[in-house]
């Protein structure tokens, strides 16, 4: 007797939990973005007593800051290692988030749920930017803030993904490149007819090492994406000019001193209130 063995092929989503388990992105967030939490927070003006949804919180970046001004918050995201180092992070901090594994496009709420919707260089990795939307306006209720912060397509992360995307397969049919939640013609089209009227602030933060070098080495080990293209591209070869052209991109915009490498990264705060 013969019994045949059926293989079920990994979903999009299913991919994109691996990329985002893969290095270690905890320890980005904590030397790179960990003051943009508080900017969203402070966008949004969370207080004591809102209801708050962080979409995609990684290891809580914002979802902390907002449990300490004394909000009831869910820090929801797809990677179970992430939301494990969250809970152990809000441990430290002295403060209580509901921390639930799910996928920003198909959030496990009912409408009109939360007071404020967060996300802090999250949902802009979700494949699709419509739905992804839709959802966020969908749990959020009238009179509701959004708070985001995108990487912008101009600034050095965008510049990054425009650079890895050439040695990369092509995306499949319908994802959208992430960078593009950071340009405001293409947040606000996304949010048409949601009732949420939206406004939009340009700001940086620093990322820094000893080198472009350094800094190329540091991310190929920590940040999913890049961690995902090494492996893949090792094989054949096309590593090492992956790195290259990612470490001259870096030392075109180093405005650090030599020994200090020192980029700024450009990103978009995006605010909105639903009528």
């Amino acid at each position: 007797m013969t019994t045949e063995t059926q293989t079920t092929q990994p979903t999009l989503i299913d991919r994109h939990r691996v990329t985002w388990a893969a290095g270690d992105y905890a320890e980005v967030a904590e030397r790179l973005v960990m003051p943009m939490g508080p900017v969203v927070v402070e966008a949004t003006a969370i207080h004591a007593g809102d209801e708050v949804l962080d979409v995609a919180t990684g290891s809580g970046n914002a979802a902390i800051p907002a449990a300490v001004t004394g909000a009831r918050v869910t820090g929801l995201d797809l990677v179970p290692d992430l939301l494990e180092v969250a809970e152990r992070r809000a441990d430290a901090a002295g403060v209580r988030v509901e921390w639930v594994e799910g996928n920003a496009e198909e959030l496990p709420y009912a409408d009109e749920t939360f007071d404020v919707v967060t996300s802090t260089l999250g949902v802009q990795f979700a494949p699709h930017h419509e739905q992804t939307a839709a959802e966020l306006a969908r749990v959020l209720r009238h009179g509701g803030r959004l708070g985001l912060c995108n990487w912008t397509p101009q600034g050095y992360i965008g510049r990054f993904f425009a650079t890895l995307s050439p040695y990369m397969p092509a995306p499949p049919a319908g994802v959208s490149p992430p960078p593009k939640w950071g340009d405001p013609d293409h947040v606000s089209a996304l949010f048409e007819g949601t009732g949420i009227a939206l406004a939009y602030q340009r700001r940086t933060v620093d990322f820094r090492d000893r080198s472009p070098e350094d800094f190329i080495d540091f991310m190929a080990t920590c940040y999913g994406p890049l961690v995902k293209a090494r492996e893949m591209l090792t094989p054949d070869g096309r590593w090492d000019s992956l790195r290259s052209d990612l470490i001259a991109l870096s030392a075109s915009m180093d405005e650090g001193t030599a020994g200090a490498f020192r980029v700024p990264s450009e990103y978009l705060v995006v605010t909105g209130r639903k009528a």
